[in-house]
């Protein structure tokens, strides 16, 4: 299609590409995708598999706007933006000691939810990738990855849910009034503010 991005791959292959299993698993440096690069992991130790953790990203307003304005400096920088973020998140995921699983990493650009199909091409592919419920407004403003995943990708799926603690923080979100205990160690502050 002519509206697609030029250098999204179809399937990311390279010399340390030895015919063996992959496990695809889509990285944005959320909680839910760190949780899901963790069950990658395990599942390619236990499939004995390569693991190709996948950044998605698109320019800055959109493939549209790129589109009606380019600007290849913009892109450069996003491009570079992207492949930053991935390097963090692994970090952040490993500590920055990485052993394990053999692991490859790719910054792609395209929306997340093609660009994850498009890596993840082949039958003996498994898809990992983080889940979650989310409220009507989040379903009607931005479409679920995983529920595109789901529907149109060639290999299985595999949706891990939202950790424990991005549960618990989202709830602390959602109430926000919600008071701090005082314990014998710290008193309760006594300014206006709830906490």
């Amino acid at each position: 299609m002519a509206d697609e991005p030029t250098d999204l791959p179809s399937a990311p292959r390279g010399p340390e590409d030895d015919g063996r299993g992959r496990v695809v698993v889509g990285v944005s440096g959320s909680l839910g995708s760190l949780a899901a690069l963790h069950r990658a992991v395990a599942e390619a130790r236990r499939l004995d598999a390569e693991v190709l953790a996948v950044h998605c990203w698109t320019p800055a307003g959109g493939e549209f706007g790129y589109r009606r304005s380019p600007c290849p400096p913009l892109l450069t920088a996003c491009r570079d933006a992207a492949a930053t973020r991935l390097r963090d998140a692994l970090d952040q995921a490993f500590g920055g000691a990485w052993s394990g699983a053999r692991l490859r990493s790719i910054a792609v650009r395209g929306e997340t939810g093609q660009a994850l199909v498009r890596c993840a091409d082949r039958p003996d592919d498994l898809l990992v990738l983080g889940a979650g419920s989310r409220g009507a407004l989040a379903r009607a403003l931005r479409p679920s990855v995983t529920a595109y995943c789901t529907r149109h990708a060639t290999c299985p799926v595999l949706a891990v849910p939202k950790p424990p603690l991005q549960r618990e923080l989202e709830a602390l979100r959602r109430h926000p009034r919600t008071r701090l205990t005082a314990t014998p160690d710290r008193p309760r502050a006594r300014s206006g503010h709830p906490f």
